[in-house]
């Protein structure tokens, strides 16, 4: 390829990379939103909300297609488990309410959302309280098989609800999650990423908490080669309160990556953020990215996120940053903090010395490391989901060791 330059016109050298070279946003509300995928361009690792990211890797799940390269549009299988009358149907772009809470902000986002014609929708009726959980389960049929996905979840006023959503399998995944909770409803989402090694998933899950209503969002990653999940929160009136957490444990190879986003832009509304992975192998790598914006209009807030990763063997790396805008100083508080460390050997030669093998005082170590924010998880069936895993890769861990 050749490229023609009049010589009497200026040329922006970082113009002829490609990509999006733009001053970085002054605010994080300034970030593109957009429905149009030609709105993002394909990133090239340069872009501040990508530089994080192994982009190179992911030039098919962020092509601009609805099926893979086989023209089979059931790369994955979707079967949803929830009481007849909260399956409300499909939408399509434009029928609310899809599309009034989540808008994309990123290229992955795009296009889950132009390349699913028909949304799943789901609806808890006001006033319902629902004993048990409603699941929509995802599988890859095969690795490199590429699959979109957008989903929307209401939570009518006044209602109670557990949302499952489950990810197994290997394939090219974009999916989008769409939230809407209603005034003083309680409504828990969990998202599971249980895929096998190969997989690829970019995600983005957006909430628009009502008046006086409760949010918790539970991200749980374990599998898949890359992961990244963008969770995002807004408040539709006063008195909302927003829970967001998350865990994973990333093993040679894998990338993790989860960034979360918290818009107080309305009064006396709460949120809390928090985040903890550990990392083991070569090449293991894990970003946790937290944003929280308190606008002008949002006096009497109280807001604070924390990151914590505990890296297990030479060779992973965990990247941390949090970032909080604040416009006003009428709040009732807001922080953050981030930490990541190695394994404390003074704690293992506690446990070794009274008589703990060394494999069960690492496994009660990582356990205790992560106690604090699976015991927030508040789902029996998670949380035994999360310990059993870490259980697992930490007698994997112990194999190698021993081999």
């Amino acid at each position: 390829m050749s490229l023609l330059i009049d010589e009497n016109t200026h040329v922006d050298p970082a113009a002829q990379l490609g990509g999006d070279h733009r001053i970085p946003d002054q605010s994080r509300a300034a970030r593109t939103r957009s429905f149009d995928v030609d709105a993002f361009g394909l990133p090239t690792g340069r872009e501040e909300e990508w530089r994080f990211t192994p982009v190179d890797r992911l030039g098919h799940v962020l092509s601009d297609t609805a099926t893979d390269d086989d023209g089979d549009d059931h790369a994955a299988e979707f079967t949803v488990e929830a009481p007849e009358q909260f399956v409300a149907g499909t939408l399509a772009p434009g029928q609310a309410p899809r599309g009034t809470v989540l808008v994309p902000e990123d290229r992955g986002a795009a296009v889950a959302s132009a390349n699913t014609p028909e949304a799943l929708h789901l609806r808890i009726p006001a006033d319902v309280e629902h004993p048990d959980p409603v699941r929509v389960r995802v599988h890859g049929r095969g690795a490199g098989r590429r699959s979109n996905a957008h989903y929307v979840l209401e939570a009518e006023r006044h209602s109670k609800a557990l949302v499952i959503l489950d990810h197994t399998g290997s394939a090219d995944h974009t999916g989008n999650l769409e939230v809407v909770v209603g005034d003083g409803a309680q409504l828990t989402v969990v998202s599971l990423q249980r895929w096998e090694d190969d997989a690829l998933h970019l995600g983005q899950h957006e909430a628009l908490v009502g008046r006086d209503a409760t949010y918790k969002h539970i991200v749980v990653t374990l599998g898949g080669g890359i992961v990244r999940v963008n969770s995002n929160v807004r408040y539709a009136g006063p008195g909302g309160d927003a829970t967001l957490l998350g865990v994973y444990f990333a093993d040679a190879g894998q990338h993790l990556e989860h960034r979360s986003f918290v818009d107080h832009n309305a009064p006396r509304c709460t949120s809390l953020v928090t985040y903890k992975g550990a990392l083991q192998g070569e090449s293991a790598r894990t970003v946790w990215v937290g944003d929280v914006l308190i606008r002008k209009e949002a006096e009497g807030i109280e807001t604070y996120e924390l990151n914590r990763n505990l890296v297990l063997t030479d060779g992973a790396r965990a990247d941390s940053v949090p970032n909080l805008e604040i416009e006003t100083g009428e709040i009732a508080g807001a922080g953050h903090a981030s930490s990541t460390g190695r394994f404390d050997d003074e704690q293992l030669f506690y446990l070794m010395s009274r008589g703990i093998t060394e494999d069960e005082a690492r496994r009660l170590v990582v356990r205790g490391f992560f106690a604090d924010v699976v015991a927030k998880i508040g789902v029996p069936e998670v949380v035994d989901t999360v310990m059993a895993a870490i259980d697992e890769e930490l007698a994997l861990t112990a194999e190698v060791a021993t081999a």
